[in-house]
């Protein structure tokens, strides 16, 4: 394939198919590269109508008649429904018909699928999600961020191991700083789980800081947070939601301030939500796969669609080590 071609899970995410479509129409208008719209044909085309461009668009259709809800059980509903929008579109990656998979759906099916449809990294027994968080000096890595709810102390080492690579191929950190979320910096502090970790993690081939408490996150203090996918969501989503509520509080602050100073004060609540809202980031990556899948917010918005798309063109295009490779672990 000359041009980069995205596969877009159309029926993954809270406003699916229509922000979905609507972001990834963005895409294609923007951003040059082809895109697979992977859904049932007929709401796809429906989606559509709202975009009289689109056939002078890369944007084709891929009909995939089953959704996964997200109150579905991933393994048995991927068993039930052989025509799932993310198992096609891992399909399509996985038969060189496109590059990278987009998907805002439910993060276990996408887990499960790209499992099954690409296998493990050699070396690889749990696949991870890679979250980037803005510090005040830069950024943070945090991994896992939802794959797995439950881990071993294994799992974790190798999370670390998976988020410096990430840190180093793709965000160009030199010799990225590894940290274990924690509740104390102290060796000894955390669950049985976590001081194993620990442990394993010392001998890691990392430059492994230790444990970090939470606050780190934020500080910069580590490039890569390692902790287990239960914990990460739950500061995953408890970072998205001081977020929102920092955005109403500015915003009435904003509202309240003398009008000389709107401009200065407006151009500053922008460079504050282009900071921290989640999409601009659009997507994070599962590590660990064998293919290249992204997996954005479930309420992505078509702005956040878009942004996913774009990171996962660039991904496609610097082919770092999480992306495809012709070794896979046994799935």
């Amino acid at each position: 394939m000359s041009a980069i071609t995205i596969a877009v899970d159309v029926m993954g995410g809270d406003f699916a198919p229509r922000a979905i479509v609507d972001g990834a129409v963005l895409a294609a208008r923007e951003l040059g590269a082809r895109i697979a719209l992977v859904g049932d044909a007929a709401s796809v085309r429906h989606a559509l109508h709202e975009h009289p461009d689109v056939r002078d668009l890369p944007v084709t259709i891929i009909d995939a008649p089953d959704a996964i809800a997200m109150g579905e059980s991933p393994l048995a509903a991927l068993r039930r429904k052989p025509g799932a929008s993310i198992k096609v579109a891992c399909e399509l990656v996985a038969r060189g018909e496109a590059n990278a998979v987009v998907t805002a759906g439910h993060t276990g099916a996408a887990l499960l699928a790209a499992h099954h449809v690409f296998g493990l990294l050699d070396g690889i027994d749990r696949p991870a999600l890679a979250v980037t968080l803005p510090t005040i000096s830069g950024s943070t890595v945090l991994v896992d961020a939802g794959a797995n709810v439950e881990c071993r102390a294994e799992h974790l080492r190798q999370f670390g191991v998976l988020g410096a690579a990430y840190a180093r191929d793709v965000l160009g950190v030199a010799n990225p700083r590894v940290g274990l979320l924690s509740i104390g910096e102290e060796a000894g502090k955390g669950t049985d789980l976590v001081r194993e970790a620990h442990d394993l993690l010392t001998s890691a081939p990392v430059a492994f800081i230790g444990n970090v408490d939470a606050h780190a996150l934020f500080t910069g203090a580590a490039d890569v947070v390692v902790c287990d996918g239960f914990t990460g969501n739950v500061v995953l989503k408890v970072g998205e939601g001081l977020v929102e509520a920092m955005e109403t509080w500015l915003r009435r602050s904003f509202e309240t301030s003398p009008g000389a100073a709107a401009p200065s004060v407006g151009d500053g609540f922008l460079r504050f939500k282009q900071i921290v809202d989640y999409a601009e980031r659009g997507a994070a990556p599962l590590l660990g796969i064998a293919g290249l899948v992204l997996v954005g917010h479930g309420r992505s918005t078509p702005v956040a669609v878009r942004n996913a798309i774009a990171t996962a063109i660039r991904f496609a295009r610097s082919r770092p080590g999480i992306s495809p490779v012709a070794r896979r672990h046994s799935s």
